[in-house]
């Protein structure tokens, strides 16, 4: 059966990701997935992409707003310029995008699936289907802009949809995964992210079977006049009948303000990053420190990558933590440290590339330093939240803090770090 992952409350944030962030996530998304196919295969990758929680945290740690609908946006687009130059070596394919570019994901899927051999038309037909019922079988009050279908060679697939609901502001993420999905009307979601909003209509719902088959009669042996008097007819008020209980799912609920706050973060985690980084990563892996530029801050920062490749789905219950690794465009929970997020992305691809050549042991380091955090968390302690970020942001400048508003220098002797931001032109 098609597994249900869970929901999840997105605010709808406008605006575009700058150039220079947006080529980073292409780089880093793209090595992220290397490295999961490599230690998983293609079907985990799919999984992950798949799973609400995880696929949030992947945007988070890639330097998005952590809470925002943006990260669906970035991340496919990310994905897209990522993959698909590699689409030959690693055999996925990322079809489809935001507005005009969902639009022409069946024929995207029609021309993969002419150079590959695999059924691309019927892969088309899945991927209006799962448009409309998202859209006309899921009423929800949520119009869709964004559909992306990542595709394997093999003909297995991932679909992740998003709708907008203007009058709430709020967004509502679709997942989909061909992994044991039996019908396309009955319960077929992997997940649904999004808030409870009152009464919906889900004819997608498996519980919805008698209604579907009784619309079809209708239509079959009903006018349009005689639809309209039974539909009268129906409209005064009924006794509620319990409904089936299903078993509850994971509930991220992402909340409006944009900065990080303790309650987003979970602390033991966070510290045993942290002291996994102090104490294991230059002990464990010294070849790895001897990449120019490599130091604390990047091993940080790699430890909570590791997390992202490595992490069991019950990690990524506070997507927030992970946005500390590489920091946020808003300058939330500080501003994006590009010299370290360019050492990350080296250091994550020299270890696959060399992995690919039977060197195993860079990228069996990162993978070390994942495990290292998980022991060590359950005695680490550290700075409180706010500490943590105020003193990333005091050195923001050295590691070339970036975000949308400019670049940030140094902090002006006895003001604030959080007020102490002073631009330099592009």
């Amino acid at each position: 059966m098609a597994r249900r992952a869970g929901s999840a409350d997105l605010p709808l944030h406008g605006g575009r990701v700058p150039a220079w962030l947006g080529q980073r996530m292409a780089r880093l998304g793209a090595v992220i997935a290397e490295a999961i196919i490599h230690h998983e295969g293609r079907d985990e990758l799919l999984r992950r992409l798949a799973h609400p929680f995880w696929f949030q945290s992947f945007g988070a740690v890639m330097g998005m707003d952590w809470h925002s609908s943006g990260i669906t946006t970035s991340v496919i687009g990310a994905l897209k310029r990522g993959l698909n130059p590699l689409a030959g070596e690693l055999g996925i394919h990322v079809c489809g995008g935001r507005g005009r570019h969902s639009r022409q994901t069946p024929h995207e899927l029609a021309a993969a699936g002419d150079r590959l051999g695999f059924d691309g038309a019927a892969l088309a037909r899945t991927s209006r289907l799962v448009a409309k019922v998202d859209s006309a079988a899921v009423q929800d009050g949520f119009d869709l802009y964004l559909h992306g279908f990542i595709v394997a060679d093999d003909g297995k697939w991932t679909v992740v949809q998003q709708g907008m609901n203007g009058a709430s502001k709020r967004a509502r993420r679709y997942h989909w995964l061909s992994e044991g999905l039996t019908s396309f009307v009955d319960g077929p979601h992997a997940a649904i992210e999004g808030r409870g909003g009152g009464d919906i209509v889900n004819l997608a719902d498996r519980r919805a079977a008698a209604s579907r088959r009784a619309q079809l009669d209708l239509l079959t042996e009903l006018g349009p006049d005689r639809l309209a008097r039974e539909a009268a007819a129906i409209a005064r008020p009924a006794a509620a009948r319990a409904a089936a209980v299903e078993p509850m799912l994971p509930n991220l609920m992402l909340p409006e303000h944009h900065d990080v706050r303790p309650d987003d973060v979970i602390l033991r985690r966070l510290h045993g990053t942290l002291a996994a980084a102090a104490e294991a990563g230059p002990k464990d892996f010294p070849e790895l420190l001897l990449v120019p530029g490599v130091g604390a801050r990047t091993v940080r920062a790699l430890a909570m990558v590791a997390e992202v490749i490595h992490g069991a789905p019950c990690r990524f219950a506070d997507p927030a933590r992970f946005s500390l690794a590489h920091g946020g465009k808003d300058r939330h929970p500080y501003p994006v440290p590009t010299k370290v997020y360019d050492r990350t992305i080296a250091v994550l691809k020299s270890a696959v590339e060399k992995a690919k050549l039977g060197n195993e042991e860079r990228l069996a380091a990162i993978r070390r330093l994942d495990e290292q955090a998980r022991r060590l968390e359950r005695h680490a302690d550290g700075p409180s939240l706010p500490a943590f970020v105020a003193e990333e942001r005091r050195r923001s400048h050295e590691y070339g803090g970036r975000s949308m508003f400019g670049w940030d220098a140094a902090p002006v002797a006895g003001s604030c770090a959080g007020d102490a931001r002073r631009l330099r032109p592009d």
